[in-house]
């Protein structure tokens, strides 16, 4: 039987999930797509040369394996790697491909003037950064000194924005991911990165002009130019720039001359080779409002998600943070906050500062319960004691299943194995008795209780696995706030 393309990669696929997380499956396997299979090699579609060079150096192996699994001994991979080079000529505006065999490609690295056709010398324009009146020679960036890679935790959530974030600051405007949208929900860390990225290449290269500007901002002195007859002014200014770091581009959204005049700078910079770093709370594709040519452009380089971080990273990210207020919390206490806040870094830090601050006005030990009353000021409901039906909720969240299949009759072996563990833990963490608890789940008995703790217990000396499960969720049970 004839193999194609994508039969072959949809199975590589299926062995490729079970070997890699979820988050990372998502970001750099979910985007490729399949184009022809020809003498035992496939092809496959790649957004960019980052993207290539990342798999190359990350999932090489594993890739290797998975395709001679289908395709034999002698199966190979190609890539073909989307350009930008012709892009803005393209009459359709569609970017043009191009495969290579697995080596990269050489950039077009020629240097760009400083300034571009009908730009006026840099002493006669006006910085819409000043006050009228006042000059100055120099930019101020609008950078945030105390935001760095150094302290910039990395971890899955984030590693492929802070991956090219690096790179960006080691060739600014002279990579593949031009512009880097980063997007993200609110207090992920978009703002930090972006400002990051600006601190490194100020270092790294003191002659580049970098500027952060939120996008009110950057509507508002377009407003101010608009009233003072400036408009040329402002768009030659910015086109002076080699960073321009603009955060928040959402809230350009539906406004028409503001979007015209960033459509024209955007372009006269991204042609000069200078950088474009773009923050935003959703996808280039999500940005309503926006005018498609904007949304065209965004998508030429690289879009970056930051997700939530998980446990670890966020106990990475207090630590840190711990370290640079040169304070020190027990154990307990810090996983109990992090915990408790899983959404939003600022949310955590904001925690820290108020446990601080409670702890030395009423110079209080920091425990526990100092914790809880903190953390009652950024999580909305209070769970004071720990219920069966919030550990049915929990255990049942945690295997996929909806609650409703542990109280029913189900004999499925996942369903009878969560149901067991539910028991297990309301045995172990409520005071209910035995027939209380086997009433929660469909009018047990309490032998049938029994027996499922008995399970459990024979089940974790057995299965390591299982038994770390069992910790990890005990430990969230006690921990956690959230009512549910």
């Amino acid at each position: 039987m004839t193999k194609d393309h994508a039969t072959v990669w949809g199975n590589c696929l299926q062995t490729i999930r079970k070997n890699v997380n979820q988050q990372s499956f998502r970001t750099w396997f979910d985007p490729i797509k399949p184009v022809r299979l020809e003498d035992n090699a496939l092809t496959i579609q790649v957004p960019n040369k980052f993207f290539y060079e990342w798999l190359e150096e990350h999932y090489v192996k594993l890739l290797k394996t998975t395709i001679r699994r289908e395709l034999g001994q002698n199966g190979r991979l190609e890539y073909q790697i989307l350009t930008k080079s012709a892009v803005a000529a393209a009459p359709n505006g569609k970017p043009n491909y191009s495969t290579t065999n697995g080596t990269p490609g050489k950039k077009n690295g020629g240097k760009s003037g400083a300034f571009a056709p009908g730009m006026l010398d840099s002493q006669t324009i006006k910085n819409p950064f000043v006050i009228p009146g006042i000059r100055k020679i120099k930019v101020d960036p609008q950078l945030n000194p105390n935001y760095l890679f150094d302290n910039y935790i990395e971890g899955d959530c984030n590693r492929l924005a802070r991956s090219a974030g690096v790179a960006i600051a080691k060739k600014p405007g002279a990579t593949s991911f031009n512009p880097l949208v980063i997007f993200g929900d609110v207090g992920l860390g978009k703002t930090h990165l972006a400002h990051a990225i600006g601190n490194e290449v100020r270092q790294s290269f003191p002659a580049k002009t970098v500027l952060y500007v939120s996008s009110e901002k950057f509507t508002n002195q377009i407003i101010q130019s608009i009233k003072n007859n400036a408009v040329n002014d402002f768009v030659n200014f910015y086109q002076l720039i080699d960073v321009l770091i603009v955060d928040d581009i959402q809230f350009l959204a539906n406004k028409q001359k503001t979007q015209e005049i960033f459509f024209h700078i955007f372009n006269q910079l991204h042609q000069n080779g200078k950088q474009i770093i773009l923050t935003s709370d959703r996808a280039p594709k999500d940005l309503d409002g926006m005018e498609e040519r904007l949304i065209s452009r965004f998508k030429w380089g690289l879009s970056a998600d930051l997700q939530a971080p998980d446990l670890e990273t966020r106990i990475a990210i207090l630590e840190a943070k711990m370290n640079q207020e040169g304070v020190e919390l027990p154990a307990d206490v810090t996983e109990f906050i992090c915990y408790n806040i899983q959404n939003n870094i600022r949310e955590l830090e904001g925690v820290l500062v108020s446990l601080i601050a409670q702890s030395s006005l009423n110079r209080q030990e920091v425990d526990i319960e100092l914790a809880k009353r903190v953390i009652r000021n950024f999580v909305r409901q209070i769970n004071k004691e720990i219920t069966v039906d919030y550990i049915q909720n929990l255990v049942a969240e945690h295997f996929s299943l909806p609650v409703e299949k542990l109280q029913g009759k189900t004999r499925k072996r996942q369903v009878v194995i969560a149901r067991q563990l539910s028991m297990y833990l309301a045995k172990n963490l409520t005071d209910k008795s035995l027939k209380a608890i086997g009433e929660n789940f469909g009018g047990r008995d309490h032998s049938t209780v029994i027996y499922s703790c008995k399970t459990v217990s024979d089940l974790m000396e057995t299965d390591m696995i299982f038994k770390d499960t069992v910790s990890e969720l005990e430990k969230k049970i006690k921990l956690s706030l959230h009512d549910q």
